[in-house]
C-alpha cells in the first residue's frame, strides 16, 4: 500500500507530550512543536491492525514473550541490517533509557566515571547523575566535511584514566552521524585494550538514510573481545514510543545474568500486553512503511537544508546520515541559550530543542524534528528562518 505522509492529523487533546503541554513547556498554544523526537506519522497499518485485533479481545492478562516474538526481532536483524542475534542473547525492557539506566548501574561503580561523546541525548547525563556516577565527556568535533568525528585520543585518555563504561550513540542524536564499521571497531579496540564495557544505544539504526548503512555495534565489535551490549527498539523506527517496548542485546553470558537478575529484582521482566504483538506486527510486516518513510525523510531534510541555505545562509545545518533530525548551527547569531529559546518560542512561535541540553557543547544549535507532513515543516521553517533574519541584522552590519 501507499502511505500518505502529507496526511496532517490534529494531535491535539489526545494526551500527546509533543502537543498537549505547548503552553506549559513554551508558553503559548500557537507554537508548531517540531522537538521530542515523536513522528507525527501513523504507525503502519499492519501493527495498527494487530492492536485493535488484541484491544477486542477484551482479556488484557499477564502476557509472555512468544517464540514469534524473538524470532520478528532475529528476523528483522538479519533482513535489515546483517545481523545474526541468538535468542539467548535478547533480553526485554520497558525502554532504551530504561536499559542505559540499568548498564550505568550494573557496570560502574558509584562515584565513578562515565564516557560520553557531547553533544548528545540528554537522558545520558541523567541516568549517568542519577544513578551517582559523574559525566566523563569525550567531546566530537565537527572535521572538515562538516560532519562530527570522534576525538580517538582523548577517548583513549578517559580509559587508560581508569574509566570502566562508556555510552555510545549508534547513529548519534542529535548531529545525525552514522558511525561506520572502521571508526566502531577502534571504538571497540580500545574498550577491549582497557577493559571498558560499552552501551550502544541504537534506537535509530532502522533510519539510516541511503546510501549509508548501519553498522551494529555488536558487528564491528565480534572479534576484539570489548565486552559490550546493544539497546534497541522498534519505537523509534514506527512511532511506537507510547507502546513500550525495547530490548537488550548481550552476548557475554556473564553480562546478560546480571542484566537479568537486576531486571527480575525491579520486575521489569513482565511484557506488555500490546507491545508483544506491536514488536511482531512492526518487524515481520513493516519494511514497506520504512522503506516509504525514509524516501520521505530524505526528500524532507534536502528541502530544509536547502530552505535555510537560501532564506538564512548565516544558518548551517549539519547534513545527517541517519534519524530524521536536523542539527542547525546558529552560532552566527551570538544568542546564549536563553536568547535561542526566546527566538524560537516568542518570535518564531516553533518549538526547537535547544542545543544546550544536549550538553555545552550544543550552545548555539538547534534540533529540528523534520518527521512531519511537508505543509508543517515549511511553516516552521518560515517561521524561524524569517525571525532568524530578523535577530541576525545587527550582528551582519
Amino acid at each position: 500500500m501507499i502511505y500518505d505522509f502529507d496526511r496532517v492529523i490534529d494531535r491535539r487533546n489526545t494526551a500527546s507530550l509533543k502537543w498537549d503541554q505547548l503552553k506549559e513547556f513554551f508558553g503559548s498554544e500557537d507554537v508548531l512543536p517540531l522537538w521530542v523526537a515523536d513522528m507525527d506519522f501513523p504507525c503502519p497499518e499492519p501493527v495498527k491492525e494487530a492492536l485493535v485485533r488484541r484491544a477486542e479481545s477484551g482479556l488484557y492478562g499477564y502476557t509472555i514473550r512468544t517464540g514469534e516474538w524473538f524470532e520478528a526481532i532475529q528476523g528483522w536483524y538479519r533482513r535489515r541490517h546483517g545481523w545474526d542475534i541468538a535468542k539467548e542473547a535478547i533480553l526485554s525492557s520497558p525502554g532504551v533509557v530504561t536499559s542505559l539506566s540499568l548498564a550505568v548501574e550494573l557496570f560502574s561503580e558509584p562515584g565513578a566515571g562515565v564516557i560520553l561523546q557531547p553533544p548528545v541525548y540528554h537522558p545520558f547525563y541523567d541516568v549517568i547523575r542519577l544513578n551517582g556516577r559523574q559525566v566523563l565527556r569525550n567531546p566530537l568535533r565537527i572535521g572538515e566535511n562538516g560532519l562530527y568525528e570522534m576525538d580517538f585520543d582523548g577517548l583513549e585518555r578517559l580509559m587508560r584514566g581508569g574509566a570502566k563504561l562508556m555510552l555510545l550513540c549508534n547513529p548519534h542524536n542529535p548531529g545525525g552521524r552514522v558511525w561506520t564499521r572502521d571508526e566502531l571497531a577502534r571504538v571497540a579496540e580500545l574498550a577491549a585494550h582497557y577493559g571498558v564495557t560499552v552501551v550502544s544505544d541504537e534506537i535509530h539504526c532502522d533510519l539510516v538514510l541511503p546510501p549509508r548503512r548501519h553498522v551494529p555495534f555488536a558487528v564491528a565489535a565480534a572479534d576484539s573481545g570489548a565486552p559490550h551490549v546493544s539497546l534497541h527498539a522498534p519505537t523509534k523506527t514506527f512511532n511506537l514510543p507510547g507502546v513500550q517496548s525495547s530490548f537488550i542485546a548481550a552476548g557475554d553470558p556473564a553480562i546478560r545474568r546480571r542484566l537479568n537478575e537486576r531486571i527480575r529484582a525491579l520486575s521489569l521482566q513482565m511484557q506488555n500486553y500490546f507491545a508483544l504483538y506491536a514488536t511482531i506486527a512492526a518487524f515481520n510486516e513493516g519494511d514497506e512503511w520504512l522503506d516509504q518513510l525514509l524516501a520521505y525523510v530524505k526528500a524532507h531534510i534536502d528541502f530544509a537544508i536547502r530552505y535555510l541555505s537560501e532564506n538564512a545562509p548565516f544558518l548551517r545545518p549539519m547534513p545527517p546520515e541517519g534519524t530524521y533530525l536536523l542539527w542547525v548551527d546558529c552560532r552566527a547569531l551570538g544568542l546564549d541559550p536563553q536568547g535561542m529559546k526566546r527566538l524560537m518560542f516568542e518570535e518564531a512561535k516553533v518549538a526547537f530543542n535547544e542545543g544546550s541540553m544536549f550538553g555545552e557543547e550544543g550552545a548555539g544549535f538547534v534540533r529540528i524534528n523534520c518527521a512531519c507532513p511537508r505543509s508543517i515543516l515549511e511553516e516552521a521553517l518560515r517561521r524561524f528562518a524569517g525571525a532568524a533574519a530578523r535577530a541576525a541584522q545587527p550582528n551582519m552590519r
